[in-house]
This record gives C-alpha cells, sequence and structure tokens, in this order.
C-alpha cells in the first residue's frame, strides 16, 4: 500500500478533512503543535509515547487518539521499529453536514476532551473494521472514477462513526496505561480555564502549595513545556479561533489574554507562519 511522504505541515488545505498514511523508517521530529480541527491518530506499528496535555500515552498497536483544536500534543518516537500510522484531520464543517441526517459525530471528541482523556483501544474486529476503511479512503483519494468523491466522503463519515462506537465501548480499565500527575493535571485544568485572564507563577505556586522552582520542573517534566510556553500556545490556539470566528485582529489579541499588541504579532507569526491579519484572509469560506 501506498504511504504519504511525511511533512510538519500541521495547517488543513482541504475545505472539510485530510487523510494520510504515514510509513518512517527513521523516525521525524515533530514539535508540540495544535490545531484547529479535530485529529485522529490511529498508530500501527512503532514504538511511541504520545503527550496530549501532560498526560503520556504509551500506545500499543491498533490505539487511536483523538485530539481537538485546543490541545497541546507531540509523539514521542524512539527508533528501531518502522513507525506507521494513519492520520484523519477533520474539521466542524464535515461533522456538521453529518449530524444532519444522523447522530452528532462530535460525541467521541467532547466526550474524551470532557474526561481529558485521548485514548480508544479497539476490540479486534472493530480495529479490522477500521483499518479497512482506511483502505477504502485512500482507494477513493486516489480514483478518478465517477463517484469517486461520493465514496470518499462514505469512507470517512463510516470511519467516525465506528471510531466513536470503539471509543465509548473502551474499558476504563486502560487508563492505567497513561502516566499522569494530579499537580500537573489541575495546573493544565487550570490555564484551560483562566489563560485568556493575567496569569503568573506566584499565583500558580500559592494555589497549588509549591515553590516555583518545583511546580516548574514538575510541569515540564510532564508536559514536555515550560508554563509560559503552554500558556502562550493556548492563548495563541484561541486567537487563531477568534479570527477564524470573524473577531478583529485587535479583538483576538486582547480577547486571549495578550497585554501587548507587539509580542502578540510576533509571537503569531512564529506559531503559525504569517501574521494574524494574513491568516484571516485566508479563512475558506
Amino acid at each position: 500500500m501506498s504511504t504519504t511522504p511525511f511533512t510538519d505541515r500541521q495547517t488543513m488545505n482541504a475545505p472539510f478533512f485530510e487523510f494520510f498514511h504515514y510509513l518512517d523508517q527513521t523516525p521525524p521530529e515533530v514539535d508540540f503543535h495544535v490545531h484547529d480541527f479535530y485529529e485522529v491518530f490511529f498508530f500501527i506499528s512503532g514504538d511511541v509515547d504520545y503527550i496530549v496535555e501532560g498526560r503520556s500515552y504509551h500506545l500499543q498497536p491498533g490505539d487511536l487518539l483523538l485530539t481537538n483544536s485546543m490541545d497541546i500534543h507531540r509523539p514521542l518516537i524512539r527508533p528501531g521499529k518502522p513507525y506507521e500510522r494513519y492520520v484523519l484531520w477533520v474539521n466542524d464543517r464535515f461533522i456538521q453536514n453529518s449530524a444532519e441526517v444522523g447522530d452528532d459525530l462530535t460525541a467521541c471528541f467532547e466526550d474524551a476532551n470532557h474526561k481529558q482523556y485521548k485514548l480508544v483501544r479497539p476490540d479486534p474486529p472493530t480495529r479490522q473494521h477500521l483499518i479497512n476503511q482506511c483502505t477504502r479512503i485512500l482507494d477513493a483519494q486516489r480514483s478518478t472514477k465517477f463517484g469517486a468523491r461520493n465514496l470518499l466522503y462514505g469512507a470517512v463519515n463510516n470511519f467516525v462513526v465506528y471510531l466513536n462506537r470503539a471509543y465509548f465501548a473502551t474499558p476504563e480499565s486502560i487508563r492505567w496505561d497513561v502516566i499522569e500527575n494530579p499537580v500537573v493535571n489541575g495546573v493544565v485544568a487550570y490555564i484551560d480555564a483562566s489563560f485568556t485572564q493575567p496569569l503568573s507563577l506566584e499565583q500558580l505556586e500559592k494555589m497549588f502549595h509549591l515553590t516555583r522552582y518545583h511546580l516548574s520542573r514538575k510541569f515540564k517534566d510532564f508536559t514536555g513545556l515550560s508554563i509560559y510556553q503552554f500558556i502562550m500556545k493556548k492563548r495563541l490556539a484561541h486567537a487563531r479561533d477568534l479570527l477564524r470566528s470573524g473577531s478583529s485582529v485587535m479583538e483576538a489579541c486582547f480577547d486571549s489574554g495578550f497585554g501587548d499588541y507587539s509580542n502578540f504579532l510576533k509571537a503569531f507569526k512564529r506559531e503559525f507562519q504569517c501574521s494574524p491579519r494574513d491568516f484571516a484572509r485566508i479563512i475558506p469560506e
């Protein structure tokens, strides 16, 4: 089966979804990032820990991970095994179109976001069905025959339906497979709820009863980022979403918690490789 050459692009070019099949013999370097769409990461082979919002998942072949538009995440890939995975990027517009004729397919993403637990481990028949559906998606993507696009949309829809079934059938016992820290989880939850407001290490130090040195070290140990970097990524992702929903650049800046406009412009360009104004111009209709 043919695979997609890996690139570090983390933005979607298509209007509704993109689907990839990657196979790398040499582990790629992937930095922490935040998408403005839902991502399904379907792990096939390799030796990978995946960090999502400070929780680290050691993946087994056949596992899936769900991330939404505010989840800071990255894989940690060890050499020695072929690293194979399918990746689906899908946005609200595709999900909303599906929901008009059936169930809300965001259910698994929203429930995972509420529980802050992103792992799906399908039973063998469901896992095989999902793999078969990946093959159908790839075949439809390559096809130029009449109706190929219809088959492609149907295959993606089918995949997300069975993904939801697999998610809600996954036993709670697999939570033991995640490495996490209650204090760091608390800090992440507090930042998620407060990043649009002024935040300081002094505040967090008092709230979580740890010195800033120990708090900062523990936070970076589990999230891979400093507290400052984590807050900045949250603010930038929120600013991006505000721009996408029609806010002005100035509104996106200050409504995301930035107190300085020039710092916001520099940080946004560094994160997304374009200015906020240019980003607003290329948002699809």
